[in-house]
């Protein structure tokens, strides 16, 4: 999208009524609504037709989210074949929006990799194997390499680096995975900043995860109601602590994790006292909060969608992750995007709660996206 065309839309949709209608375009608030879902889809492509050219096109999605598996039909292809096909759907999906979108993936590296050998990509490195080496020179090659790789796959967002302290050594989800570089604060929080100024450098937005701590969990949130209560500490929150004062503005994820001594009720996604609390008004964040995907069974079987939605828009989450591939629903957009709706009609959500988000987001995009062509 040309970038005067982008701005001209942005500054529009900034300074227009929530409820402006127009007989050529969606209302604002749809697009605003939109630009709030990150959604995951099928295909090697998103030609004329498909769900995700719809969900571009009619619901104004602001992101996507790139697999190599598909979980619920167990395919080893989702949405990665090779390089050349994967910059080809990138594009495409592109060509698509009329808001540039945000093309995330999760290449952590090591375990946590969608790019694979396999599929003609090169070899990783795992956040553990890099924490015990804590050499700058090395995580600065890594990540420049895998920044450089995305950025050039047309890949803007990439779902890391992994933050959490590898405090339980055998948590299903991240030790046992090697995803977390050390359980000491002060080693996970240089590597994090190597790999967000590397990412920087090459045009890629970083996502700091996952907040508040997932590094203690005996439980994965993928499968399960994962309680960190009595295995957490404060400690955990140091690498955002001091990233967060250092200038990070990029993404944090939330963690579906649930803890008692934050809120007696809710896990972090949809806790007001951990997002706008802990995160923005303690810890001062003031960037794009993005969900860990809402349909993960720590939230799904626990809360209905409408719920769900509800809560964490209200606890302060900016963009809601659907990465359609724990469970899959090829209307998940539509679903999601009707139920924002009614609860800003119904004003249940305030139109204005809706504009914050969507400023955080726009203003991403466009320090990023826009200005990093």
């Amino acid at each position: 999208m040309n970038k005067s065309l982008f701005v001209a839309l942005l500054l529009s949709l900034l300074f227009s009524p929530a409820f402006a209608e127009s007989s050529q375009q969606p209302d604002s608030l749809s697009i605003k609504i939109g630009q709030m879902l990150m959604i995951g889809f099928r295909g090697m492509n998103a030609r004329e037709g498909s769900a995700i050219e719809a969900d571009i096109r009619e619901r104004r999605i602001g992101g996507v989210v790139l697999f190599d598996y598909d979980v619920q039909s167990k395919s080893p292809l989702r949405n990665i074949e090779s390089p050349e096909q994967l910059r080809r759907l990138t594009a495409e999906l592109q060509q698509r929006s009329s808001i540039p979108l945000l093309v995330a993936i999760d290449q952590e590296g090591g375990r946590v990799c969608r790019l694979k050998p396999a599929r003609g990509f090169p070899p990783t490195v795992s956040a553990a194997s890099l924490g015990r080496l804590d050499n700058a020179d090395t995580t600065r090659q890594v990540a420049g390499s895998t920044a450089a790789l995305l950025k050039s796959l047309g890949i803007n967002m990439n779902f890391a680096p992994d933050v959490d302290l590898n405090v339980n050594p055998n948590n299903p989800v991240i030790g046992k995975l090697d995803r977390s570089f050390s359980a000491n604060p002060d080693v996970v929080t240089r590597q994090a900043r190597l790999f967000v100024d590397a990412f920087h450098r090459n045009g890629v937005i970083a996502v700091l995860k996952h907040f508040p701590g997932h590094g203690s969990s005996t439980t994965d949130t993928h499968k399960d109601f994962t309680d960190v209560t009595a295995t957490w500490s404060k400690t955990e929150l140091d690498p955002y602590r001091k990233l967060i004062r250092q200038g990070y503005d990029d993404p944090v994820m939330t963690a579906h994790v649930f803890n008692a001594r934050l809120d007696s009720l809710y896990p972090a996604t949809l806790s007001k006292a951990t997002v706008s609390g802990l995160l923005r008004s303690e810890l001062g964040f003031r960037g794009v909060v993005i969900s860990d995907d809402m349909q993960m069974k720590a939230i799904a079987d626990r809360y209905g969608l409408d719920e769900a939605i509800r809560l964490a828009i209200d606890a302060g989450v900016d963009m809601l992750l659907f990465g359609n591939n724990v469970s899959y629903d090829a209307e998940i957009a539509e679903h999601a995007t009707g139920i924002i709706r009614h609860l800003v009609e119904t004003g249940v959500i305030t139109a204005e709660r809706i504009d914050a988000s969507f400023r955080r987001i726009m203003a991403l995009k466009t320090r990023t996206i826009i200005q990093n062509p």
